[in-house]
C-alpha cells in the first residue's frame, strides 16, 4: 500500500507527545555560541544544494528553491564568474522574459529571507566545473560576511530503497556540539564527493557548524523530477528551520510519481520482483524501528500547521 503523504485530518490520540523543537535548539545553540554582544541577534543559517552530482532526481535543488519561494526569499547575489562553469556541460539558456528573448548563464544564487528562529541565506545552483577551492572560499567568505552561524548542505543520492517506502533522509555532521545537541548522525562515507561534501568539510575545518541532510532516490527510478524525495527534504527542512509549508501540491505529484512506477513495474516482471526484495530488505530492518518517529513528526507537522496565528 502507497503511503499517505498528508498529514491527519484528525490528530491520532495515542501519537506521542510533541518533542522539543529542532528548530529552536538549533537557535539556541547558535546563540550560546555567538561572540560576545551578539548572542541576542537573530542566527542566520546558510541553506545550500546545487544541481549535478549530488542532486539525485533534481530532489535536493527542487526542495530548497521551494523553501526559499515560500518564504519569498530575494535575491541578493549571483556567482557567475565564467571560470567556474564548463558552458558545453552546463550549457546557457534562452529563455523569453516579458516578450524579450535572454540568455540564462550557470550560476549559483545567493538570496535572504527570515523565519521564526533564523535569517536564512539559500544557495542554490549548478555544481560548478572548475575551480572548487575557489567557489569554495567565496561561498563562506560571504557566509563570514552574513554572520551565518551554521551551514546545512542538502543532497539527494541513488540507492537500493523501494519507491514504495517512505523516502530516507538523513542528518549528520562532522560538529561534535551539533550532534550531541540535535541528536545527528556522524558522517561516516569515505569516496569521491561533489561541492556539497567539500563544502561541508571546509566549513567545518574553518569553524563553522555544518550539517549535511541527504535524502534516498531509488536508483532504478533515479531521473528527474523525484517528487516523493523532494517532499522528504523539504519536511526535514521545514522541521529543522522551524517553518510551515504548504507541500499539498508536491505532495500530489509525488503520488501520481508513485503510481506511475507502480505501473512500469507491473509491467516488467523482473522489475516487479526487485521491488518487492527491496520493500522486504526495507520493512525488516527500518520500519518496526522509524514508525514511531514517524507518527511523532506527522503529529507534530499537524500541530504547527494548525497553531493559532500570534495576536
Amino acid at each position: 500500500m502507497s503511503e499517505d503523504y498528508r498529514d491527519p485530518e484528525t490528530p491520532d490520540q495515542d501519537a506521542p507527545a510533541q518533542s522539543e523543537d529542532r528548530a529552536a535548539q538549533l537557535a539556541a545553540l547558535l546563540r550560546s555560541s555567538a561572540e560576545e554582544g551578539s548572542a541576542d541577534a537573530r542566527p542566520t543559517v546558510m541553506v545550500l544544494a546545487f544541481e549535478g552530482w549530488n542532486d539525485a532526481g533534481g530532489a535536493a535543488s527542487a526542495a530548497v528553491r521551494s523553501v526559499a519561494q515560500a518564504l519569498g526569499a530575494e535575491l541578493v547575489q549571483k556567482l557567475d564568474d565564467e571560470s567556474y562553469y564548463d558552458f558545453q556541460f552546463s550549457r546557457p539558456k534562452v529563455v523569453n522574459v516579458s516578450g524579450h528573448r535572454e540568455i540564462v548563464w550557470p550560476a549559483a544564487k545567493i538570496l535572504r529571507a527570515s523565519a521564526e528562529e533564523f535569517d536564512i541565506l539559500f544557495v542554490h545552483g549548478v555544481e560548478p566545473s572548475f575551480h572548487w577551492r575557489a567557489f569554495t572560499a567565496e561561498i563562506l567568505t560571504m557566509a563570514a560576511e552574513h554572520h551565518v552561524g551554521a551551514v546545512l548542505l542538502v543532497g539527494a543520492l541513488l540507492a537500493d530503497v523501494p519507491h514504495t517506502r517512505p523516502i530516507p533522509a538523513q542528518l549528520s555532521s562532522e560538529d561534535e556540539q551539533l550532534r550531541d545537541a540535535l541528536d545527528l548522525d556522524e558522517p561516516t562515507y569515505e569516496g569521491p564527493v561533489g561541492i556539497v561534501g567539500v563544502l561541508a568539510h571546509t566549513a567545518y575545518q574553518a569553524g563553522i557548524p555544518s550539517m549535511s541532510l541527504w535524502a534516498a532516490v531509488p536508483h532504478y527510478v533515479g531521473q528527474a523530477p523525484s517528487p516523493k524525495a523532494q517532499l522528504s527534504l523539504m519536511r526535514s527542512l521545514e522541521e529543522l528551520l522551524g517553518v510551515t509549508l504548504e507541500t499539498s501540491e508536491v505532495a500530489d505529484d509525488a503520488e501520481a510519481w508513485e503510481r506511475g512506477v507502480n505501473e512500469l513495474a507491473e509491467e516488467d516482471e523482473e522489475i516487479a520482483d526487485y521491488v518487492k526484495r527491496l520493500e522486504e530488505a526495507t520493512d525488516t530492518t527500518n520500519l518496526p524501528e522509524a514508525s514511531g518517529e514517524a507518527i511523532a513528526k506527522e503529529f507534530e507537522r499537524y500541530l504547527r500547521r494548525r497553531r493559532p496565528p500570534e495576536g
